[in-house]
């Protein structure tokens, strides 16, 4: 099992999904560049993180399908995704984990797939605004990144149509795995799916009610009592207040604060046991530059404690105290 603090720490291999198409606004697919532009690698690295930048998967953008169902753009979402499940399954046997920036959230579908060919034992802690566990049937978008969690799910499977693009998607999670942080918008049907399957959840609501750190107890606690399997988080910007994080595609006010994201991420960092992370949702196209900035570089400022940068501060890679 790959675990960020053990005692030689893994490689990171980084993966950036340009990919817009779950979705109907552009932008999405210039995620992974914002995100690298504004010092992701480099603060890592700087950090005395051990990084290989693998680079942009080449994933199609530019093909609007004609709608066959209400779903949209299936098979491109399907061809995508099946490129990036192959690559974080080939990284993380290669003794890597795995950074996945993106991208819209239909993402997830191809990087918690991936890491459950190489991991099956995987846990998934999904931090989010939203449940996206819509199924096909009851999506009123027909947009695929608001039913990821649907294609992956093994209790939905009886409940989901053939979908053109995704045959080579088998349920990989049971609804026990996974676990909910930061919801505050959520569908009827979806409502229905996590209380028909006994999916954890905890929104904003308990997070308000109980605080962060209760809440992240509770999760950790409920997918993994026995504090030994690998930890896929799938991390939505728009998990976090639009206050901080605005150019996204969907902002819903009352989310978490700094503070509170950046307390996901180091009660997470020091389980051990992070193999893989999602960076989802990050869309430079629609915001002004100064929100653009201030979104990228939240963002990053919550990856760093994913891997281990610290609030009171960490003593710079090689540093020695200087002599008068």
């Amino acid at each position: 099992m790959l675990g960020i603090k053990s005692q030689q720490q893994p490689t990171v291999g980084v993966v950036g999904f340009p990919f817009s198409k779950g979705q109907p606004r552009h932008g999405t697919e210039h995620g992974p560049d914002s995100l690298r532009e504004g010092g992701m690698i480099s603060k890592l690295e700087e950090f005395g993180v051990k990084v290989v930048d693998n680079g942009n998967l080449d994933v199609e953008n530019g093909i609007r399908e004609e709608p066959e169902s209400a779903i949209r753009n299936p098979r491109v979402v399907g061809a995508a995704n099946k490129k990036l499940s192959e690559t974080v399954s080939k990284l993380l046997k290669m003794k890597q984990s795995a950074l996945v920036l993106g991208g819209d959230h239909s993402m997830a579908i191809g990087s918690i797939h991936g890491h459950a060919q190489a991991e099956p034992d995987v846990v998934v802690i999904w931090v989010d605004a939203h449940a996206d566990i819509n199924t096909p049937l009851t999506s009123p978008s027909g947009n695929i990144h608001g039913m990821p969690v649907s294609f992956l799910l093994k209790e939905l499977e009886p409940f989901m149509p053939a979908t053109a693009g995704f045959e080579w998607c088998k349920p990989c999670l049971s609804a026990k795995d996974l676990v909910y942080i930061g919801l505050r918008d959520v569908d009827p049907g979806e409502r229905l799916i996590i209380e028909k399957f006994g999916i954890a959840c905890y929104s904003m609501h308990e997070v308000d009610k109980h605080g962060i750190r209760a809440v992240m107890d509770m999760a950790l606690n409920r997918v993994d009592p026995s504090g030994n399997r690998p930890i896929h988080v799938s991390f939505d910007v728009d998990a976090i207040d639009p206050a901080y994080t605005p150019a996204t595609g969907t902002p819903v006010q009352g989310g978490l604060s700094m503070r509170e994201a950046c307390y996901v991420a180091e009660e997470i960092y020091k389980t051990g046991r992070l193999s893989v992370l999602d960076i989802a949702e990050v869309n430079p196209l629609l915001s002004t530059e100064e929100k653009r900035k201030l979104t990228v570089q939240n963002s990053i400022e919550v990856t760093m404690k994913f891997y281990g940068s610290k609030r009171e501060g960490t003593k710079p890679k090689d540093y020695e105290l200087p002599r008068p």
